[in-house]
């Protein structure tokens, strides 16, 4: 494994902002596990010591006499885990043009934007965020919430993406220039404390020499991490699978062949339709400003079922499919989920909203390498649980309403906080 980051040998005295771990005991909740379609209709989820420590129906449960744990009545309401957003920008605000925030945002302004979408991420149940860059800001967000500076969810983070020089978004990552600069680049990131490496390996036209590509990709796994690219059309996808990337980001469309490599070599894709869905909406797009042409753009794009269908066969091959919202682009606050998972539903990628869910947690968890700590209630796993007012299962807005978020068994948001 790479050293750590600089930040990480650090003493830490006592955390500037903590919160206890306490024993919970959630009962007469709807729970739904994210463990394949199963729901326990009436049924409760215990808390001990920052993890999950048993799931199952009331009948079950027995007498409560001897419990230390506080009792909390979910009547109506839905246990799950937390969610995880495998694509987003904490440093982005969802508002200001992406181009100028990136290149004229002072790093204290790119602070507080990451601050509060950290909190919004929390209330909207968001236990865990794949930051994946805008310039350097999730080295500090990272750093903030592991030494208890600031609350805030799990992070996993790639640092400054890696472009070709002047390649796609060349204003917010970090770019460079043959092989030999393609590893500089990654290891940067690697000092820095990244979870993981992004590469922008396309736009209108595919970018990087194989020579960078190799060299980029073979460095990041040198180091011990996983690579994801931004990859939004069949012949960019193909590539960079053939080249051994990780995941792909966002997808698009792809041929039968492209389809069985992605297969074959287990690569997932993380969708991101929000900005799409959010920037169709009218009424929602000109609150943003977004031009007139962008939204008649984007209704016909979301109006477009063949636009997708790469996708959907993807998914009906038994390609994993993560949610991912692109926070932070314009329209898409940190808050914006359901608007991502109903449109997952709409178009087939995913089969009914439980999926949608799994997408969320289950799925989410496993491409990123935590399945065995998080995305499903089992006992043992991390406690990052949400309580929802409602069912997802038959409402996805639903998802609007969480009234409590649970990081490692800590209360990061309750109504009203």
């Amino acid at each position: 494994m790479p050293e750590p980051a600089a930040w990480r040998y650090q003493k830490i005295l006592l955390p500037m902002f903590d919160l206890p771990v306490r024993a919970r005991l959630f009962v007469n909740a709807r729970v739904l596990t994210c463990i394949g379609d199963q729901v326990i209709e009436n049924g409760f989820v215990s808390l001990e010591n920052g993890k999950i420590a048993a799931v199952g129906a009331m009948s079950d449960l027995g007498d409560l006499g001897g419990s230390s744990a506080e009792v909390i009545n979910c009547a109506g309401m839905t246990v799950m885990p937390g969610m995880i957003n495998s694509h987003a920008h904490l440093a982005w605000d969802g508002i200001h043009d992406l181009a100028r925030q990136s290149m004229d945002d002072p790093v204290e302004i790119s602070a507080y934007k990451s601050a509060s979408n950290m909190l919004k991420n929390l209330r909207a149940g968001v236990t865990l965020v794949r930051d994946l860059g805008m310039n350097k800001t999730n080295f500090f967000a990272k750093q903030a919430i592991e030494q208890g500076i600031f609350p805030g969810p799990r992070l996993l983070i790639c640092g400054e993406a890696i472009i070709q020089t002047g390649g796609h978004t060349y204003w917010c990552c970090r770019e460079a220039s043959g092989a030999d600069e393609m590893r500089r680049a990654v290891r940067e990131q690697v000092r820095g404390g990244a979870d993981l490496i992004k590469i922008m390996a396309c736009h209108d036209t595919l970018e990087f020499t194989d020579a960078e590509l190799e060299a980029v990709i073979d460095e990041t796994h040198r180091n011990g991490l996983p690579i994801t690219a931004h990859a939004t059309y069949n012949d960019c996808i193909k590539r960079v699978a053939q080249f051994g990337v990780d995941c792909v980001e966002h997808g698009g469309s792809m041929d039968d062949e492209t389809i069985q490599l992605l297969l074959d070599r287990k690569i997932p894709i993380v969708t991101t339709f929000a900005p799409l869905v959010m920037q169709a909406n009218e009424t929602v797009a000109r609150r943003f400003n977004i031009p007139e042409w962008k939204i008649e753009e984007r209704k016909k794009a979301v109006a477009n079922p063949a636009r997708y269908s790469g996708l959907v066969k993807a998914s009906a091959a038994g390609v994993s499919i993560a949610f991912g919202t692109d926070a932070g682009s314009p329209a898409v606050g940190h808050e914006v989920v359901a608007p991502e998972l109903k449109f997952m539903v709409q178009i087939g990628v995913c089969r009914d909203n439980y999926a949608a869910l799994r997408s969320a947690t289950a799925v989410a968890a496993q491409i990123n390498g935590m399945a065995a700590k998080l995305g499903t209630l089992e006992a043992g796993k991390e406690a990052d649980v949400i309580v929802v007012d409602g069912n997802p299962l038959e409402d996805l807005d639903t998802l609007s309403r969480v009234q409590a978020t649970y990081v490692g068994g800590r209360q990061m948001v309750s109504v009203g906080a």
